[in-house]
């Protein structure tokens, strides 16, 4: 499970150091791509595996799942950490997502997102008093 908020910079040449937390569940590889609202999604080899099967499993007759598996897999990248912990992210991931220097790691249970730090500032002054006054439970039962 990833949890938190994280502060990293991209560099130069377009890498990201991982939160040092979850270096070692990302070792063995991992995989970028096109979030929505404009972050990257950053998901374990085998969180991809099983939402490819789930996607897999839907109706190709179905136009929304076929739009979004192309964008989805299209904009995949697979990637391996360095040594240090960093890695290389694609510059079109970089541009769909606004990637300058300053950059926002949140964790989102099963994945991480990456966004542009100024992007997730106004995206949680957008949301969060809407989180503060949910009045109703989001998941029956739970929340």
């Amino acid at each position: 499970m990833f949890l938190g908020t994280h502060s990293p910079r991209l560099d130069d040449k377009g890498r990201l150091f991982l939160p040092a937390k979850y270096r070692e569940e990302l070792s063995g590889g991992l995989v970028i791509t096109k979030g929505q609202e404009r972050c990257l999604y950053v998901f374990p080899m085998a969180e991809f595996q099983r939402i490819t099967e789930a996607l897999r499993a839907a109706p190709v007759t179905e136009k929304a799942v076929r739009a979004y598996s192309r964008v989805f897999f299209a904009s995949a990248s697979d990637e391996v950490p360095d040594k240090q912990g960093r890695v290389t992210i694609p510059p079109p991931l970089r541009t769909y997502a606004g990637l300058t220097r300053d950059c926002t790691v949140i964790g989102a249970n099963t994945r991480l997102e990456i966004w542009d730090t100024r992007a997730w500032e106004s995206y949680l002054e957008q949301e969060e008093q809407a989180f503060s006054d949910v009045s109703e439970e989001v998941l029956p039962g739970i929340l």
